[in-house]
């Protein structure tokens, strides 16, 4: 029975990064022999423990038999005769298929180290195919580490193309797919996950809503960048720099879906694209099954961000309904999520990624003053129903006035 770290932590280890989690794999050992010396089982498909001190993952080694599609199409085998080259060429990429012993010695059958230094990310095996969540994974691993410099590796790049060919990625189950979205969005660098996808051929066939965007023109005077794809892009890396909360994050990324929309008779104008951007922006949240709290903030990111950004133009019954629209005066929080979605829109553009953003403090406090209206004078008048509401709405057209005033 021998004990061997595995995958993250020996990659971690050797790139200088921060180790949080160990895992370990087992050779040698049957689940009885586990069992008798302490461990606890805890595997539903394939044999893992927890050690009874430290509490840390144990898995047995193991080999895969690809037996129908996606990743639940596997015949997992483990046995005491399993060894630790077998189990690692079972893994997606080289740099995650090294192990260390108890001697600090690594095992790296498969060119792990070789491909840490050249900052290339390459398939273990011809294997990486029959698993078409790795093609998000992959992508995903190239959002974490592009700051090191790592990118795909060609070779790679054709394989998931093949895949996408194969017609393998329709296997995918939407809560694996957003699993590994929502887990790119909250890497250093986002965009690339995208730009990975799509440099491998895969981003149409995955998220054609956010594909059908580059190559559209935008209007030069608001957006230097001209591409809306780049703009996204550089939304979305706003977004990460601005340290924005996942949700934050997602909304950025489906703010401008209505522009892949826009009448090509129009362009470079984009008008009317905040209410074409709800079909698509619902369409991408029902197929991959998006959180509601996402879902909520990125519609109403979508509508309203161009109101957003001009709040210091318009009038106070424009004001109103864009508060009632967001239902910010109920949901304060979410609306100030919105508001820093379009504070990421903005420095996603050429010459403004250290722009300040006074709309968002002016609206957030203006939101403040209705939520702490007093209409305890209102109501003592005695009015109810159309009357009532009517009363409210001027009284709060008064205080955006006031406050317009004196902004």
């Amino acid at each position: 029975m021998k004990c061997y770290r595995v995958g993250g932590c020996v990659r971690d280890r050797l790139l200088g990064l921060p180790t949080n989690d160990i895992d370990w794999v087992v050779t040698g050992a049957t689940p009885q022999q586990m069992l008798a010396a302490g461990y606890k089982s805890i595997g539903r498909n394939f044999p893992v423990f927890l050690h009874p001190e430290s509490h840390q993952e144990y898995a047995l080694a193991r080999s895969e038999r690809k037996t129908g599609p996606g990743y639940r199409g596997f015949e997992v085998s483990a046995d005491p005769t399993t060894t630790i080259e077998a189990d690692l060429l079972r893994r997606d990429l080289t740099i995650n298929a090294m192990a260390e012993d108890d001697q600090g010695n690594v095992i790296d059958p498969y060119g792990g180290q070789r491909d840490i230094t050249a900052r290339r990310l390459r398939h273990v095996s011809p294997a990486f195919a029959e698993d078409p969540v790795r093609v998000l994974r992959i992508a995903r691993f190239a959002a974490r580490l592009h700051r090191l410099g790592f990118r795909i590796a060609g070779e790679t790049c054709a394989l998931i193309r093949d895949i996408a060919e194969s017609g393998e990625l329709e296997a995918l189950v939407a809560e694996r797919v957003w699993s590994e979205l929502s887990r790119a969005l909250d890497e250093n660098d986002p965009s690339f996950f995208f730009t990975s996808l799509r440099d491998c051929g895969v981003l149409v066939h995955l998220f054609p809503e956010i594909d059908a965007l580059f190559g559209v023109p935008q209007n030069t005077r608001y957006h230097p960048e001209i591409d809306t794809g780049v703009h996204l892009m550089m939304a979305l890396q706003a977004s990460a720099a601005l340290a924005h909360d996942n949700e934050i994050r997602f909304a950025v990324l489906m703010h401008d879906l209505g522009k892949a929309t826009t009448p090509a008779d129009i362009l470079p104008s984009h008008h009317g694209h905040e209410a074409r951007g709800r079909k698509p922006v619902k369409t991408f949240c029902k197929r991959w099954r998006v959180p509601r709290a996402h879902t909520e903030l990125a519609l109403i990111t979508t509508e309203s961000h161009l109101l957003a950004h001009r709040a210091m133009e318009l009038k106070a019954s424009t004001l109103l309904k864009l508060f009632t629209r967001t239902d910010s005066l109920r949901k304060p929080a979410r609306f100030v999520k919105m508001l820093e979605a379009c504070r990421a829109d903005l420095r996603g553009r050429i010459g403004c990624e250290d722009d300040s953003y006074p709309q968002a403090g002016f609206l957030a406090k203006l939101n403040d003053k209705l939520r702490q209206m007093d209409i305890s004078a209102i109501r003592q008048k005695g009015l109810d129903g159309k009357a009532m509401g009517e009363a409210i709405h001027a009284a709060r057209l008064c205080v955006i006035r006031q406050e317009k005033r004196s902004a």
